[in-house]
């Protein structure tokens, strides 16, 4: 009996890792898409990553507090039912045509995506059989990567119409017409959010409604460090020049990933001409080989040291957005799908490098610390998005390229060790 359910747990748990996966890859769907029906600047479209981001930042702190107090099972709940909320708050956001009451929403799903996060990471491997850990987390991290590579197409699908009109062709628009159009784009978004807010209050459901076993995890050791107050605890670690490192590396790869993904439409109508449409199908793709990447990487850390992997993968990168910056042809949006395939080792092996020299005492904290690092996804894309507005796309794709140069640096800070316990994934 106790098998069964922690095969139910399991399986409702790796369900959650599918959702955010799917929600957060239609980020780059809805940014050409909102500029569009709200008429925006590509710095405006950009700060859908920036209210996303920014819960990702808020809540991992909390959220760890709430767990704390209500267990696993009730931070999960709670997430959902802040993810179920926030995507209902699309349809009236739709119907007012308000770009802010969007940006709202999407902050009310990423914070309580915040609380699935914070639970489900660690939780994936603390039910069930120890000796299974590392193979329920990467079937889970499978599931993520699968849904990140299917919100583009089904985004395209339900939420792209396909038409883009030129700023002249809507300028010699009648109103009337123009605002017909524009309303219409902005309904497209009602249905399939209706839809993910009941699939996610339905999985909420399920999570309130099973049984998940007693976790056990903290020694009296960690205990004991957890009682002290959270302020000195933090000024600690915020000496660790090691993990600050980390910390600033982890900025400037979900900042870098965030400005390649988001903008990747954008670029793909710019440089080849391509419509939303096949420029979304490509994204796809492009995601599908992000997985193969972890896979594939994965599999060579068995054979090579993953620092120079990672190094090996920066500067790679390095000179592939040097060449989607500077030459021309519709050849350069494979490109960037490349980028995405040498992007996919990079944020596991920085947060496992980070976090290495911590005692158990203060791993936790630590962690949290490296994944409130997802910040630069907020900051970064708006910087991207002003360089565009003062530039072109393509120029503005030097501002992931500067998130390569980082990561390259943090690599090479990290030479001389020799093995990685790989944790963690986004």
């Amino acid at each position: 009996m106790q098998k069964n359910s922690n095969a139910i747990a399991v399986a409702l748990i790796t369900s959650l890792f599918f959702l955010w996966g799917f929600a957060l890859n239609l980020n780059p769907i809805l940014i050409p898409h909102l500029k569009k029906a709200c008429q925006l600047s590509d710095f405006q479209s950009s700060l859908i990553d920036s209210a996303s981001y920014v819960a990702y930042f808020i809540f991992p702190i909390p959220a760890a507090l709430f767990m704390k107090k209500y267990g696993y099972k009730g931070g999960i709940v709670f997430g959902l039912l802040l993810f179920s909320v926030g995507a209902i708050l699309f349809y009236p956001a739709a119907d007012a045509r308000n770009y802010a009451y969007f940006l709202g929403a999407l902050f009310v799903v990423f914070s309580g995506m915040a609380f699935l996060e914070t639970a489900a990471n660690p939780l994936i491997t603390l039910i069930g059989d120890p000796s299974s850990a590392t193979v329920r987390i990467n079937m889970a991290q499978t599931f993520n990567g699968l849904a990140a590579a299917l919100a583009p197409f089904i985004g395209k699908t339900f939420i792209l119409s396909g038409t883009v009109l030129t700023d002249a062709q809507e300028k010699a628009m009648p109103p009337e017409q123009l605002n017909a159009y524009l309303n219409h784009e902005a309904s497209s978004v009602k249905l399939p959010f209706v839809v993910i807010s009941v699939v996610v209050l339905l999985v909420a459901i399920f999570v309130w409604r099973t049984a998940f076993p007693e976790i056990h995890e903290e020694s009296a050791e960690v205990r004991a460090a957890e009682n002290k107050p959270l302020l000195g605890r933090i000024k600690v670690l915020i000496k660790d020049k090691h993990l600050m490192s980390g910390v600033l590396a982890e900025f400037f790869y979900v900042g870098g990933q965030a400005c390649v993904t988001s903008f990747f439409i954008r670029y793909s109508e710019h440089v080849a001409g391509f419509g939303e449409h096949t420029a979304a199908e490509l994204l796809s793709v492009a995601l599908l080989l992000f997985m193969f990447g972890r896979l594939s990487g994965t599999a060579l850390m068995l054979v090579f040291n993953p620092v120079k992997l990672l190094v090996t993968y920066a500067i790679i990168n390095i000179g592939l957005i040097a060449a989607a910056v500077t030459l021309h042809g519709a050849w350069l949006v494979y490109v960037l799908m490349a980028v995405l395939f040498f992007m996919s080792i990079m944020f596991p092996t920085i947060f496992s490098l980070s976090i290495r020299d911590l005692d158990a005492p203060k791993k936790k904290l630590g962690s949290s610390l490296v994944i409130m690092g997802i910040v630069g996804g907020a900051i970064m894309p708006p910087i991207m998005g002003r360089v565009s507005d003062m530039t072109n796309i393509q120029m503005a794709y030097i501002v992931p390229g500067i998130s390569f140069v980082a990561i390259l640096w943090f690599a090479l800070r990290n030479l001389k060790v020799k093995t990685v316990e790989m944790v963690g994934g986004h």
